[in-house]
């Protein structure tokens, strides 16, 4: 371990070496590891610069730096997107947040949207003051995703395909079904749309309600009928909801779907 200087008290020198060290998150095996002691000494040296308001606990062995600037103030990150790797991982930034990201709405969500494949107890949590809303996936889930760099942390977030996949698996990530088909129009506005992405993404993920749920979007679109048609081909028996959130009481029986009285005009 590195001697402290004479000029700087050892507990100065460590946190420096630990803010060197260390990324955008401190955890209890960083401090261990950069100063080379024992992790209940690391722990008990973390809980103290937090008392002293150097690190601000995140929860239980994770902790954030507090810039010099943000001395005092309640909340010191500037990026959420930062943490999710370290307390969430293995996860990625998806649903609203994603479309977010990718242009695919210019509407604001105050929380941040996180698939993640770690047991949760609460899906919405707030760290740090920064709400997150928590969705746990099977790791199979996670693919399509593209790294996004901030600063030194690489955080994964669905592609825009996957990101429109993933809203109508689950109409709830992406604030409900009606602006997930704003998003779903938007893709299918970019230069890089791709029609048999989605659905290839939508085979790999394996539930055929999402194929109910695009095939009836889609038909709604203007020149999209192709994607419509490659949706019917792939039908599963039975009914599913437009929106499993909302009341669904009228039956579209070409896509097997229950819809909203407002989605059902000039369907059958």
């Amino acid at each position: 371990m590195q001697a402290a200087s004479p000029s700087m008290p050892k507990g100065r020198t460590q946190l420096s070496q630990v803010l060197r060290g260390a990324g955008e998150v401190v955890s209890v095996d960083d401090v261990s590891g950069i100063l080379n002691i024992e992790r209940q000494t690391a722990s008990k040296l973390l809980a103290r610069w937090n008392d002293q308001g150097w690190m601000r606990r995140l929860r239980r062995g994770f902790y954030a730096p507090v810039p010099i600037a943000a001395l005092g103030q309640e909340q010191v990150l500037e990026d959420p997107w930062v943490i999710v790797p370290e307390l969430f991982g293995p996860a990625c930034v998806g649903g609203w947040s994603a479309a977010e990201h990718w242009g695919l709405t210019e509407q604001l969500f105050r929380s941040t949207l996180v698939l993640t494949t770690r047991p949760i107890r609460e899906k919405e949590q707030t760290i740090e003051g920064i709400p997150f809303t928590l969705k746990h996936v099977r790791p199979e889930v996670l693919f399509a995703m593209r790294p996004v760099w901030r600063g030194t942390v690489r955080i994964d977030v669905s592609s825009p395909a996957k990101t429109v996949i993933d809203m109508l698996d689950d109409p709830a990530i992406g604030g409900g079904i009606r602006h997930g088909a704003d998003c779903l129009a938007a893709y299918l506005e970019r230069e890089d749309a791709s029609g048999d992405e989605l659905l290839s993404i939508a085979d790999r993920l394996g539930n055929r309600a999402v194929f109910k749920r695009l095939g009836f979007l889609a038909e709604r679109l203007p020149g999209r009928q192709d994607l419509a048609a490659a949706c019917r081909e792939r039908l599963s028996q039975g009914m599913a909801k437009l929106d499993p959130s909302a009341p669904c009481p009228r039956k579209i029986t070409r896509w097997r779907l229950w819809v909203p009285p407002s989605w059902s005009q000039g369907t059958a």
